[in-house]
């Protein structure tokens, strides 16, 4: 990777400009499309070993999933290609942080501000569900935020298609991030779209509670928890609405879960008045720093009401 340098150019196309950030699998950069003339982002890995062969496979199945997947809330994949063993990734560029850095500026995210994201990534999900894919490593960190308050889910890197028997996976490894993988995951058992949806739980209370909720402290243990353990309280005055999402979610049968993430975009949608609302006002009013008090909300006109998945009401 010692030749990615700001101005070297892949495929005579994409000039590198600046580093955004590093990781197991590359780097992903800021880039000029020189045919376009916009910038866009670039993950770049170099396979060397087998693993990183296996990685590279990721790379491929990630411009194929998300190349399905057209939707305001999924980060756009514009190109798959290779450099001189360099496999990289072009993709929609996102000016904006990363919901899990969001919420370590910040603490905690107040109920409306929770409710606009676990509905955009609602969204984002029906999606990709409707194609068939379970994304598997639903996380903050993997979590964009716009400017105007959209949030943008990306990395399909070990996203299964269902219809499919073969997946990208390394052999004895865990399929996804232990804090936000679903009962079923930790078990190595088939995994679901309603998989996606605990996963989107645990998100939601992480957000309104600031810690993650089965975290024991070992991966192991972590991953016991989600088989065996109930998650704390949700804060006192979350709204009814948010509360019934959230709990239903992380049901450890799947079958208790929501029916689908269409749903839950069905119930979370009735108190906004515009999905990306609430966050993009917290932006533009707290900037990069704090939330104000006066941006915390109570509960909901839904206040009493915990949703049965199936039958929603019509109101």
């Amino acid at each position: 990777m010692e030749r990615l340098v700001p101005g070297f150019v892949l495929t005579s196309r994409y000039r590198l400009d600046h580093l955004v950030a590093a990781g197991g699998m590359g780097q992903v950069w800021a880039v000029t499309d020189g045919v376009l003339e916009r910038t866009v982002a670039v993950k770049v890995m170099h396979p060397q070993t087998q693993e990183q062969q296996a990685l590279a496979a990721r790379f491929r199945a990630e411009a194929r999933f998300a190349a399905q997947i057209s939707h305001p809330n999924v980060v756009e994949v514009f190109d798959f290609g290779e450099h001189d063993g360099l496999a990289y990734l072009v993709m929609e560029f996102i000016d904006g942080p990363t919901l899990a850095g969001l919420l370590e500026a910040r603490g905690t995210l107040p109920a409306d501000v929770v409710r606009s994201v676990l509905c955009q990534l609602a969204g984002a999900l029906e999606r990709a569900h409707a194609h068939g894919i379970v994304h598997r490593d639903l996380k903050p960190s993997n979590v964009l935020i716009t400017q105007d308050g959209y949030v943008k889910l990306m990395d399909f890197g070990i996203a299964k298609d269902v219809g499919a028997g073969a997946s990208h996976t390394l052999t004895g490894e865990v399929v996804g991030t232990t804090y936000y993988i679903s009962p079923e995951q930790a078990l190595g058992d088939v995994v679901t779209l309603r998989s996606d949806l605990y996963s989107l739980g645990v998100v939601g209370h992480e957000l309104l509670t600031g810690a993650k909720p089965f975290d024991k402290g070992t991966p192991i243990a972590t991953a016991l928890a989600h088989l065996e353990d109930q998650p704390p309280p949700l804060p006192a005055d979350t709204p009814n609405d948010l509360a019934g999402v959230i709990t239903s979610c992380l049901a450890k049968d799947p079958a208790q879960r929501p029916d689908s993430a269409g749903a839950i975009v069905t119930v979370l949608s009735r108190s906004l008045l515009s999905p990306a609302a609430p966050l993009a006002a917290a932006l533009l009013d707290g900037g990069a720093g704090t939330w104000s008090p006066a941006e915390a909300s109570g509960p909901s006109s839904t206040q009493g009401w915990v949703p049965t998945w199936g039958r929603l009401p019509n109101h």
